[in-house]
């Protein structure tokens, strides 16, 4: 969240900056609820003091009028708190509902057409055939099974089944070996239901809350991503500055109702309920952040070249980028069957934007005053578009898939996918 304070001095770059995200922003609510709070806060502080002065007086001269005034005074000052206390946490909830700052480099525009490709990776495979989706793939080799998951669960679930379950835990293992090996990554495995506390940290709550899924009748959220409670894993922590930064990755199931999307990627295995994602998160001193994007962002590119699939790195607009964000890219995948790219990852800097919601600090030096730290994540990379790319990328005429030669390791050393 923006600082209350930075709101008072700067309400028009805040107004501006919620246009131009497509976002609302109470900037003028805010203000008036400030004012009358402060007001509030002054006029308890005067009654304590007058009913102070009057105790004192009381104790010398022993005037019960000096008394009956004291008290008198106290229930106002009582009052006025009390009501400065309500007005707080409306405050409060009004800030939460107001979005980030954007970087000055993010470009300026509505939607997603006005994102801005900054390079591309390989190229589109050409194939002697009709390349086919990876649900027609999947279907025919036996692998994936949209009608069963849908009898237990409903729409947008699936089945993955012998050779397309392997294929995706070969993706979480490779992704993780990758991250952790050489990309410097400490894996964790998080809890993956978490309190609205840690939802509001990283900004899912209040804004996003009808794409997720609630446990009834109690105070727990299934995780949209790992992000959440990784990034909250040192929540209210001040943190020794000389163990930045910190690195995390976790791979998990995922959950989102896509309340947003209906209508949306309906067929095939794409905008699910519950999806895996390899899920990186950086806590980082402020001055190293963006440096620390570009390097996150290029881990997750890695993954994509040693897959050997082609890439576009896309910077988002304003309008594309997303409330929390103050700058954001994308990795779209290219799906040959589809004929079109597939976003498999976006890899986010906040700023101190969920730092402040989640009281994530640190002590640059001892005896230091703590600052608060710059988060970033992104997916390393969201493993149902990346297994489906892979399906429609390495597809051969025969209805086989050739696996990756990255991924022929963990299956024992195979060449073809067949069906199971």
């Amino acid at each position: 969240m923006l600082a209350l304070d930075f709101i008072r001095r700067h309400p028009d770059e805040v107004r501006r900056a919620a246009q131009l995200k497509g976002e609302e922003a109470p900037v003028d609510e805010i203000l008036e609820l400030d004012r009358r709070w402060r007001e509030c806060l002054e006029v308890a502080e005067k009654a304590r003091a007058q009913q102070n002065e009057l105790s004192k007086r009381f104790a010398k001269t022993k005037d019960t009028e000096d008394l009956r005034k004291a008290k008198e005074v106290g229930e106002e000052a009582k009052r006025e708190l009390a009501r400065a206390a309500e007005m707080k946490q409306k405050l409060d909830d009004l800030l939460l509902r107001v979005p980030n700052l954007f970087h000055e480099s993010v470009p300026i525009g509505e939607s997603e057409a006005d994102n801005v490709v900054l390079r591309e990776w390989g190229s589109r495979p050409d194939f002697a055939f009709e390349p086919r989706t990876h649900y027609e793939l999947g279907e025919a080799l036996g692998i994936m099974d949209f009608e069963r998951a849908a009898r237990v669960a409903g729409s947008r679930f699936a089945f993955l089944t012998g050779a397309g379950a392997r294929l995706e835990r070969a993706l979480v293992q490779f992704m993780l070996n990758l991250h952790t090996g050489e990309h410097g990554y400490t894996e964790v495995y998080p809890p993956i239901l978490v309190n609205s506390a840690s939802m509001i940290g990283t900004a899912q709550l209040p804004k996003f809350g009808d794409d997720a899924f609630r446990v009834q009748d109690r105070d727990l959220w299934l995780i949209p991503t790992a992000e959440v409670p990784v990034t909250n894993m040192h929540r209210q922590e001040i943190l020794d500055g000389a163990r930045l930064p910190l690195n995390y990755v976790a791979y998990t199931p995922c959950f989102r109702s896509e309340a947003g999307a209906a209508g949306k990627d309906t067929r095939g295995y794409i905008r699910m309920h519950q999806f895996s994602k390899v899920e990186l998160v950086r806590l980082v001193e402020p001055e190293k952040s963006l440096e620390a994007l570009d390097e996150l962002t290029s881990q997750a590119e890695e993954v994509l070249r040693r897959l050997g699939l082609h890439y576009q790195l896309m910077v988002m607009c304003t309008g594309d980028m997303g409330f929390a964000q103050y700058k954001k890219y994308d990795l779209n995948v290219w799906c040959p069957g589809l004929g079109r790219y597939l976003e498999v990852s976006s890899c986010s800097l906040f700023n101190d934007f969920q730092a402040r919601r989640a009281s994530l600090r640190y002590r640059p030096a001892p005896g230091e005053a703590p600052r608060f730290l710059h988060t970033l994540n992104g997916s390393g990379l969201a493993l149902t578009r990346t297994l489906d790319a892979v399906l429609e990328t390495y597809q051969r005429a025969d209805g086989g898939i050739e696996v990756p030669e990255v991924l022929r390791p963990y299956f024992g050393g195979s060449e073809i996918l067949h069906s199971s």
